[in-house]
C-alpha cells in the first residue's frame, strides 16, 4: 500500500526561491564587502608598502663603500688612511665575447694566469648586473687606458673609489693590521648586503679588526632606473657616504719607523713607553709584511715566501712573542729582596757559581763580594740565586706582577699572549709537580718556567722607571692608570741606580751609552737560552741561528729624571749586549737627537742592503727565481746513484 502524496503547492516553491536567493544574495554581499576591505586595504593601509615594491621594480639601489675612518699617531700624522682607488669591473649580463674582453684586459692591465682564473670562476657565480672585481688600485696610465677603449669593451665598468692606505707601509703593519674583502661566512653571518659590494673592505688583524665599529663609515647608495630586466636606463640619485670616525693613537709614527727599520735583518720587536702616562710610543714587530699589498690581496708567491720564512714575518712578537726574561727578570727579584727586607749592602760571595745538593748552578764569572748594586751591574746569578732562594718563589712571583709580568692589559688588539710567572701553585695544578729549589733558582734569573713578551717588559721597565703601576695605553683618549706601586721610592731608586751602573759603569752594557751630553741611559741586559746546548757552543755561529740563544735589553731614560722606557728583544741574537742594547741605544737617541740616530741608521742601512721596501722586494724577486728556476739536485750524480 502506498504512502500518502506530499503535494508541493506553488506559495511552497515561491517560499524555498525566495530563501534560497536571499542567501545566495547574502553571500554575495559578503563576498563583496570582503573584496572592497581587502582593496581599501592594499590601497590605504599598505599603500606604502607596495609602493616601495614598485619602485624597487623600477629603480635599482647600489650600495657605495663607506671611506674608513683615518688612524693617525699622536701629532696627527696619518698611520692608515685613503687614497683614490681606480677599479675595473665586469658585468655579466652586459659581457658579448667573454674570452675576447678578459684578453683585452689581460693586455692592458697585465693581468697573469692567477688573477683570470679568480674572473672566470666569480663570472661563474655571478649573476646580472652584479659586479665582479677584475683589478683595484690601479695607476691612473692602466685605468686611463681601459677608460679610453671602453666603447669597444662591451660589459667592462671602470670605476673610482677609495682604497687603504699605510704610508709606512711594513713598519706598521703589526700594529694597524690590514683591510681585505669580507668571506662567505662572513655575509652569511650578517647578511649585510654590504659585504657583497665591490670594493668594500673591513678590518681582518690589528688595530683594523677590533676598531671596525668606528672606523666602517655608513655607506652611500646610487639609485638608477632600470627596465624590467633590470637593464640601466639613466641615473636618479646619489646619496654620499658617511665615513669613518679618526682614531688618534699615542704612537709617534716616526719613532716606529725608525724602530722597524733600526731592527734591520733581524727578527725582533722594540717597545717604547711613555714613563708620564703610560702612553706606547712604538711597538714594532718585525720582520713583517706590507698591508697595503695584503689589502690589495697577495699572490700565492708572496703567500709562500711569508709562510715559509723561518723569522716570521705575520707574527706580532712585541704581542705574540714570548720568551725567558733571561737576566732582565733579576730587577723582579732584587724588588722581592728589597720587600722582604734584606740589606742591600748586605754581600754574597760569588765563586762562579751556586751550589745546590749535587747541583752546581753557574754564575756568568766569579765576582767575589757583590751587594744589591753590583749583582745588578755585573748581572751575578750566583747574587740572585741567594736571594731567590731566601725569600721564595712566592715573593719573587709576586713582585714581578707588581712590575707588571703576566698580566693582561686592556689593549684594543685582536690577541696577546700573557705569558708566565710561575709560583708553587702553578706548578701544582699545571703539571700537578711540587715546585723544587731549583726551580726557585732558575725562576731567579729569569729562567726554566718564566716567560714574557717584549711589550711586557717594556711596561715592567716603565714601573721601574717611574715607581708608579702604569698601564700601558694606545687610543690617545684612553684614560691615564698610574697608581703608586706598593713599594719604597727609595727601594726602587737602588734598582734604578744598579741598572745606571750597567750602562754607564762597570755594567755588561757599557758598549751602549748614550753618546749624548747629560743624557745617560739605564738599562739591564738579558741572554735567554733557547735550548740546552754546552756553555762553550752556546754563543757560536757555527750553532743553528734557531738554536741560538736570544738578546733582550730593557733600559730608561734619562737616568735622573726617567721619561722613556724600552725594551727591546732579538730573536737568536746571541747576546742582550751585542744585539738588543745597541738598538735601545738608537732608539732612545731618536728621541733626543734624531738627526744624529738617522745618520746611524744611514750607514747601517747601507750595508744591510737598503731600507725595508727596497730589502722587501730584493726578497721577493730571489724567492720568485728561486721557484721559476730550481736549482739541481747536487746530492746525487748525473747518471748515477747517490754516494
Amino acid at each position: 500500500m502506498s504512502g500518502p502524496v506530499k503535494i508541493v503547492t506553488e506559495a511552497a516553491q515561491t517560499f524555498s526561491f525566495s530563501r534560497r536567493a536571499t542567501m545566495l544574495g547574502v553571500m554575495q554581499a559578503g563576498v563583496g564587502v570582503l573584496l572592497a576591505s581587502r582593496m581599501a586595504w592594499i590601497a590605504v593601509a599598505e599603500n606604502e608598502r607596495y609602493e616601495l615594491l614598485s619602485e624597487s621594480n623600477r629603480v635599482d639601489l647600489t650600495l657605495l663603500p663607506p671611506r674608513r675612518g683615518w688612524i693617525v699617531d699622536r701629532a696627527g700624522i696619518p698611520i692608515a688612511n685613503n687614497r683614490t682607488d681606480f677599479r675595473i669591473d665586469l658585468i655579466p649580463e652586459r659581457l658579448e665575447n667573454t674570452e675576447a674582453t678578459l684578453g683585452k684586459l689581460s693586455q692592458l692591465l697585465a693581468l697573469d694566469t692567477e688573477a683570470l682564473d679568480r674572473i672566470r670562476r666569480d663570472l661563474k657565480d655571478a649573476r646580472g648586473f652584479t659586479p665582479v672585481p677584475v683589478a683595484e688600485n690601479l695607476d691612473w696610465e692602466r685605468y686611463a687606458s681601459v677608460v679610453v677603449r671602453q666603447p669597444e669593451l662591451a660589459g667592462v665598468a671602470p670605476t673610482q673609489g677609495y682604497a687603504r692606505n699605510y704610508p709606512s707601509g711594513a713598519a706598521v703593519a703589526h700594529l694597524v693590521g690590514y683591510v681585505g674583502g669580507a668571506t662567505a661566512d662572513q655575509y652569511k653571518e650578517t647578511k649585510d648586503p654590504l659585504f657583497l659590494t665591490p670594493g668594500f673592505k673591513l678590518g681582518k688583524d690589528g688595530l683594523e679588526k677590533t676598531l671596525e665599529s668606528t672606523l666602517r663609515g655608513v655607506p652611500g647608495a646610487k639609485r638608477v632606473e632600470v627596465t624590467a630586466r633590470g637593464r640601466p636606463v639613466r641615473d636618479l640619485e646619489t646619496r654620499r657616504d658617511v665615513p669613518g670616525k679618526t682614531v688618534r693613537l699615542t704612537i709617534d709614527v716616526g719613532l716606529q719607523e725608525y724602530a722597524a727599520r733600526r731592527l734591520g735583518n733581524e727578527s725582533g720587536a722594540v717597545v717604547v713607553i711613555d714613563t708620564l702616562d703610560g702612553s706606547i710610543l712604538t711597538i714594532a714587530s718585525m720582520p713583517a709584511y706590507d698591508p697595503n699589498s695584503f689589502s690589495d690581496g697577495i699572490s700565492q708567491v708572496e703567500w709562500g715566501l711569508m709562510s715559509s720564512d723561518d723569522h716570521l714575518p705575520l707574527t706580532n712578537k712585541a704581542l705574540q712573542g714570548l720568551y725567558p726574561p733571561g737576566s732582565t727578570f733579576k730587577p723582579a727579584t732584587a724588588l722581592a729582596a728589597l720587600r722582604a727586607g734584606v740589606d742591600p749592602e748586605r754581600t754574597v760571595y760569588c765563586n762562579g757559581g751556586y751550589q745546590l745538593g749535587n747541583r752546581f748552578f753557574r754564575c756568568l764569572g766569579r765576582h767575589g763580594s757583590v751587594n744589591l748594586h753590583r749583582a745588578i751591574a755585573r748581572s751575578c746569578n750566583t747574587y740572585f740565586y741567594t736571594m731567590g732562594r731566601e725569600v721564595g718563589m712566592d715573593a719573587v712571583a709576586a713582585a714581578a706582577r707588581e712590575l707588571g709580568l703576566g698580566a693582561e692589559y686592556p689593549l684594543p688588539f685582536p690577541s696577546q699572549r700573557y705569558g708566565t710567572i710561575p709560583d708553587p701553585a702553578w706548578k701544582l695544578r699545571k703539571y700537578d709537580q711540587k715546585w723544587t729549589q731549583s726551580d726557585t733558582l732558575n725562576a731567579s734569573i729569569g729562567q726554566g718556567y718564566i716567560l714574557t713578551s717584549p711589550l711586557q717588559l717594556a711596561v715592567q721597565t716603565s714601573r721601574i722607571a717611574s715607581g708608579r703601576r702604569l698601564m700601558p695605553r694606545i687610543l690617545a683618549d684612553a684614560p691615564i692608570v698610574a697608581p703608586m706601586l706598593d713599594v719604597a721610592p727609595e727601594r726602587m731608586a737602588l734598582i734604578r741606580s744598579g741598572m745606571d751602573e750597567v750602562v754607564n759603569g762597570a755594567g755588561t752594557a757599557g758598549r751602549s751609552r748614550l753618546q749624548l751630553d747629560g743624557i745617560r741611559m739605564g738599562g739591564k741586559t738579558g741572554t735567554a737560552q733557547v735550548r740546552r746546548i754546552a756553555g762553550g757552543a752556546r754563543g757560536g755561529l757555527n750553532v743553528p741561528w734557531k738554536y741560538r740563544d736570544h738578546g733582550l735589553f730593557i733600559g730608561f731614560a734619562p737616568v735622573d729624571q726617567p721619561r722613556y722606557a724600552v725594551s727591546v728583544v732579538i730573536e737568536h741574537g746571541m747576546s742582550g749586549s751585542g744585539a738588543a742594547a745597541p738598538v735601545a741605544r738608537d732608539v732612545l737617541t731618536y728621541l733626543f737627537d734624531r738627526q744624529r740616530a738617522l745618520d746611524t741608521l744611514a750607514i747601517l742601512e747601507a750595508g744591510w742592503g737598503g731600507d725595508i721596501r727596497t730589502r722587501m722586494a730584493a726578497k721577493a724577486d730571489a724567492y720568485r727565481a728561486a721557484r721559476e728556476n730550481p736549482l739541481p739536485d747536487t746530492d746525487a750524480e748525473p747518471g748515477g746513484a747517490n754516494e
